[in-house]
């Protein structure tokens, strides 16, 4: 596999350091913060000169390129233009990645094949409902209202990514089972769920992002539809390999990355014009008006500090996945290295 690899370049993004990014360095300590757990204490915090963290988090990449904060990193970076969970699994696998962003489906199906993964940084949305990730697009003559509506219908289905578990929550949500739907399957990639809308390949499949928008521009006229599925989808979360995590000088680089992951994320939601300009428009190829429709469909970010809920609502989600999908039990307390838990509301408290 060939991966898109940057090295780290102080001087190539020293243009972007503003004064905000400065002072708000200044105000935390660079030591790690402590989480609140029984694991508490026993993260390293030593990083050895030269170490080096393959990091596959395009989105927090660039947020700390435009706020500076990039050239604060007290370690060395290697940029890997991945994510999401086929990805960044298959770049583990080939041990060609320290750490990865996906939503909360990844960690789980890495542990159903074998691979011992951990999840250390746990992201949603205030609001989430009224915020959603996903929408459930309509293909183009298909009629469909409601979430019961979905009975008889082809839905497109990816069972290792967060869509085709999302599809098994609304169903659940819908009073529905696998047998009462054709689910297709058909990973989510790109824009491969509106192409097979608009080919009438499925009826519904979730779909995200400004591919909602784009969807209904190009399809609307012909009777595409999107509807609300109702239900929270918003978990994002960055994990590592357990071999990653056992080594102390990775360990506790990664535990000042997901400090700076944190501060990613509020620089982005404190300036969203230069987040819509530098990202959306510079490197995604949109224009203004789809970047500020997909800042406002994100809201606001919420990182909780205590992941007692989060490993509640992971374990629903285990449990019907591993029924709906004939898979082995898993406690989702396993997932989840609270030696991390901390870290990133620390972060933000203290700047």
């Amino acid at each position: 596999m060939v991966l898109a690899v940057e090295r780290f370049s102080r001087r190539r993004f020293g243009g972007f350091v503003t004064a905000f990014a400065v002072g708000l360095v200044a105000s935390f300590s660079p030591l790690i913060a402590q989480a609140g757990s029984p694991d508490a204490g026993k993260l390293p915090t030593k990083i050895p000169a030269g170490t080096v963290l393959r990091i596959g988090d395009p989105e927090t990449q660039r947020a700390l390129e435009l706020s500076g904060l990039i050239d604060q990193l007290p370690f060395e970076v290697e940029w890997a233009n991945i994510s999401g969970g086929p990805q960044t699994i298959e770049a583990f696998r080939a041990n060609a990645l320290d750490v990865g962003s996906v939503a909360d489906i990844p960690p789980i199906h890495a542990t159903w094949t074998g691979l011992k993964v951990k999840i250390i940084a746990a992201k949603f949305r205030k609001e989430p409902v009224a915020h959603p990730i996903y929408q459930l697009g309509i293909a183009p003559g298909v009629e469909l209202k409601t979430l019961a509506d979905l009975r008889g219908k082809r839905i497109a289905f990816s069972p290792g990514q967060a869509q085709g578990a999302l599809v098994l929550r609304i169903l659940q949500a819908a009073s529905l089972e696998k047998e009462d739907v054709d689910l297709i399957e058909l990973p989510s990639k790109g824009d491969a769920y509106p192409v097979a809308l608009a080919g009438k390949q499925v009826d519904v499949a979730p779909i995200s992002g400004v591919l909602i928008k784009r969807y209904l521009r190009q399809y609307g006229a012909d009777g595409a539809a999107t509807i609300p599925h109702g239900l929270r989808d918003d978990p994002a979360h960055l994990y590592a390999p357990q071999a990653v995590l056992d080594d102390p000088a990775k360990a506790a680089a990664l535990g000042e990355y997901v400090r700076y992951w944190a501060l990613a994320a509020r620089w982005v939601e404190e300036h969203p014009k230069e987040w819509i300009e530098g990202y959306y428009v510079a490197t995604q190829g949109l224009n203004t008006e789809d970047g500020q429709y997909l800042v406002d469909a994100d809201g606001r970010f919420d990182i909780p500090s205590d992941w007692n809920d989060v490993i509640v609502r992971q374990q629903a989600t285990i449990d019907l996945l591993a029924k709906e999908l004939n898979k082995p039990a898993i406690k989702a307390e396993d997932l989840f290295d609270r030696r991390f838990e901390a870290i990133a509301t620390n972060a933000l408290n203290a700047s």
